[in-house]
């Protein structure tokens, strides 16, 4: 039986597959020792989201949410 090792998305990847454009348009950083995101979100929920569903990509790094929110104007 031949047994290859799954490879977990990175978080960039996490990200830019999420169904939520606002998510895929964020930038992320990532260094062996921490995972930067930065760009705007219409919401906390989303920044809040964005952290989370990168979260199980970190391992042993440092996670910086550089995230801003800015609500949309009507």
């Amino acid at each position: 039986m031949n047994t290859c090792p799954v490879l977990s998305p990175g978080p960039a990847e996490v990200l830019t597959s999420s169904p939520l454009g606002q998510l895929r348009r964020l930038v992320v950083t990532a260094s062996e020792t921490e995972v930067v995101i930065t760009g705007q979100v219409s919401s906390y929920y989303l920044k809040q989201l964005a952290q989370e569903t990168i979260r199980p990509t970190l391992g042993q790094r440092t996670l910086r949410n550089h995230v801003e929110v800015c609500a949309e104007e009507n």
